[in-house]
């Protein structure tokens, strides 16, 4: 069946924010006394926030409470555009595929004040996507196929008619679990460990090499 729309996940992806995240995690943790270090996050990679924080703050032994998210989301936006790489030609990926018929919408296991940020980061008006499903409007974060589902369904499509770009395992295996292909983008993680952890239908290195299959 020929895919109608392309459901981006948004850090690592739209975006290569997985870095300058993981810092601004460790900044934002030492105000509760955690003295993280930056690879403590890659495992919570994809799964919204909440985990991505609250995670690391239990390795620690500290409970996790809601602020934290929220101070991570206001150290995060004080330098996003200047800290975070914008993937080479993003805009012109997102413009080119509108051109060739696909509808577009982000699916971020990220809070929506996080992907709205991200989207001014790389100039893309909000407009230019059909949908935005964020983790403020789903219960269960990737790998729970909930954000993918309700992707294909606020455009009006079956899973099978949709294609999932990501960049982390878990958002591979809730498009998997969704019923929906999965371009996998060997961004934040090497491209072996892709296709061990969560096996992509499709294995690309960046953003921009998925006009040679779309």
């Amino acid at each position: 069946m020929a895919w109608k729309a392309v459901l981006f996940d948004m850090d690592g992806v739209l975006i290569d924010s997985e870095e300058y995240m993981a810092k601004t995690g460790v900044r934002a943790l030492k105000k509760y006394g955690i003295d993280a270090k930056e690879s403590d996050f890659a495992e919570f990679v994809g799964c919204g926030e909440n985990r991505y924080v609250g995670g690391v703050a239990e390795k620690y032994g500290v409970p996790y409470r809601t602020e934290m998210k929220d101070y991570l989301y206001a150290c995060y936006g004080e330098h996003v555009k200047e800290e975070a790489n914008i993937p080479d030609g993003v805009l012109d990926v997102l413009h080119t595929l509108r051109a060739r018929g696909y509808r577009l919408a982000v699916c971020s296991s990220a809070d929506r004040v996080k992907v709205l940020m991200n989207l001014s980061a790389i100039g893309a008006e909000e407009s230019l996507f059909d949908q935005l499903v964020t983790g403020t409007d789903i219960k269960n974060p990737k790998p729970d196929p909930e954000i993918y589902l309700t992707g294909a369904a606020s455009l009006g499509l079956a899973p099978s008619e949709c294609i999932v770009v990501e960049d982390a395992p878990s958002g591979i295996r809730a498009a998997h679990a969704a019923g929906i292909e999965a371009i996998g983008l060997a961004t934040s993680f090497p491209a072996d460990y892709l296709r061990q952890q969560a096996q992509p239908e499709y294995l690309l290195p960046d953003l921009k090499s998925i006009l040679t299959l779309l």
